[in-house]
C-alpha cells in the first residue's frame, strides 16, 4: 500500500513537472518612454548617438560607458544632465535581440556619429513644459496648475498628444 501511494505521488510530481516545462511566458516589463520614437513598441534598444549611450526599453535603463565598463542606470550621468531626450535622435536597434547592445558600439559609433540625423522622427509624447501640459477635460483644454513643483493633473494618466515632429530625424537604425 505504501509503495502504491509513493508511486502515485511520484507520477503526479513527474506529470506536473512536464506540464510546467511546457508553459512559456513572455513578459515585456517596460513600455517605451514618452521621448521614444513612434512606431517601435516591440523594440528593446535605442542607440543615442549624441551621447554614445543606449536605452533599454524593457528595463527602463540607460547603458553608458563609465569607469572602464558599461553600466546600467535608470538615469544618465551628470555630464549629460542637459541632454534633450525628446530632441535627440534615437537609432532604433530593430535587429538586435541580445542583452548587451554595446558589443556593437564600435560599429554604432562610426555609423551614427554625434549629431547623426536620419530623417524625421516623431516622439510618443510631447516634451514637458512651455504650454505642453494641457489636458482634455470634457472638451475644454486647460493648463495644469502647479503647486510646490507637483503636477495636479487628477486624470491619472498622460493625455498629451504628439503634434508634429518633435525629434531630429528618423529612419530605422540597423545594428
Amino acid at each position: 500500500m505504501k509503495t502504491y501511494k509513493l508511486l502515485i505521488v511520484l507520477m503526479i510530481l513527474f506529470f506536473s513537472g512536464i506540464m510546467k516545462s511546457q508553459v512559456s511566458v513572455n513578459i515585456n516589463l517596460g513600455s517605451p518612454p514618452l521621448w521614444g520614437p513612434v512606431g517601435y513598441t516591440e523594440t528593446r534598444y535605442y542607440y543615442l548617438p549624441d551621447i554614445e549611450s543606449y536605452y533599454d526599453v524593457q528595463t527602463s535603463m540607460f547603458i553608458y560607458y563609465y569607469g572602464g565598463g558599461w553600466i546600467h542606470r535608470t538615469y544618465l550621468p551628470a555630464y549629460y544632465q542637459n541632454y534633450d531626450l525628446y530632441g535627440g535622435y534615437k537609432v532604433v536597434l530593430v535587429d538586435y535581440y541580445g542583452t548587451s547592445p554595446y558589443v556593437h558600439f564600435k560599429n554604432h559609433k562610426v555609423k551614427y556619429k554625434k549629431g547623426y540625423n536620419g530623417g524625421p522622427q516623431k516622439t510618443i509624447g510631447q516634451k514637458p513644459g512651455k504650454g505642453n501640459n494641457k489636458i482634455n477635460s470634457g472638451g475644454n483644454n486647460q493648463k495644469n496648475h502647479k503647486s510646490n513643483g507637483k503636477n495636479n493633473n487628477k486624470s491619472g494618466g498622460n493625455n498629451n498628444k504628439s503634434k508634429g515632429n518633435t525629434g531630429h530625424g528618423g529612419s530605422k537604425g540597423k545594428k
